[in-house]
């Protein structure tokens, strides 16, 4: 029995929630130690692999050259980390070349790399919210690089060359469907042992989604989905998923969103 006065301990937000995570292996450690944190059970299951893009004679020729652009636009983490590798390997940054990234956590990471000033919304982390900064609103005789996985979204740079800018993209990294051990995750779902799933691209989804199988799919469509944007839960309702909850990418943003849920949960 407590003792008279005494503060009970709370429950942790997410004690005996297994939670699987979707994203790349070397992107998800941060979102796995907060779902610990709040008491669940992360279950690491990668429905994306990223690897280097070929370095191309028109990708080297395009890094040798970056002293002619105006603005240079990372559009997420991997892009910042993998396009300043890339970058550096050949060469210095240049000093003049402005710098935007699409969210907090692709700035977050440049700065990271030793890149000080940047570019980003206040709000959201998409090509929309980039796109509507008044710094972007025109950009007739600009000259515009987009550092981006390989056939990535064409909306911000077909809105940057409407805008009156010139546009080239530096593919610097590759999205790949990685092998896994889908019986495992087959296994947890049978024995009550997963609660939530979350996603952070569509791409990740569409991955998921085919690497599960008819039994996986069945499982999945029963299961909370919590992902980044609205464009994923979209697809998610198109595949049948009954439960979609859109929230922020941000890890402690989509934790909060998960402890919410379960906390309303009847």
């Amino acid at each position: 029995m407590a003792e008279f006065g005494a503060e009970q301990e709370e429950t942790p937000a997410l004690a005996g929630r297994g939670v699987v995570i979707t994203r790349p292996r070397d992107q998800a450690h941060a979102l796995i130690d907060r779902v610990k944190a709040a008491g669940g059970r992360p279950i690491a299951f990668p429905a994306l692999e990223i690897v280097d893009a070929t370095e191309s004679r028109a990708l080297r020729a395009l890094v040798d050259h970056l002293d002619t652009f105006a603005l240079a636009i990372f559009v997420s983490p991997t892009a910042a980390s993998r396009g300043l590798n890339l970058v550096r390997r050949r060469r210095e940054w240049p000093p003049q070349l402005q710098i935007a990234a699409i969210g907090k956590g692709s700035a977050r990471e440049l700065q990271r790399l030793g890149i000080a000033r940047v570019l980003v919304p206040l709000a959201g982390a998409d090509s929309e919210s980039l796109l509507a900064m008044a710094e972007l609103a025109d950009m007739r005789g600009r000259s515009v690089v987009i550092f981006r996985g390989v056939g990535g979204r064409e909306l911000l740079g077909d809105t940057l060359a409407s805008r009156g800018a010139t546009v080239e993209y530096a593919e610097c990294y590759r999205r790949t469907r990685p092998q896994a051990d889908v019986q495992m995750l087959l296994r947890a779902w049978t024995q009550g042992e997963i609660h939530a799933v979350t996603v952070s691209s569509g791409e990740g989804l569409s991955n998921l989604f085919d690497m599960l199988g008819t039994l996986g799919r069945h499982w999945l469509r029963k299961t909370p989905l919590f992902v980044a944007h609205e464009r994923i839960a979209a697809r998610a309702r198109e595949l049948g998923i009954a439960e979609v909850v859109v929230a922020s990418p941000a890890d402690h943003a989509m934790v909060g969103a998960i402890a919410r849920y379960f906390r309303s949960a009847p």
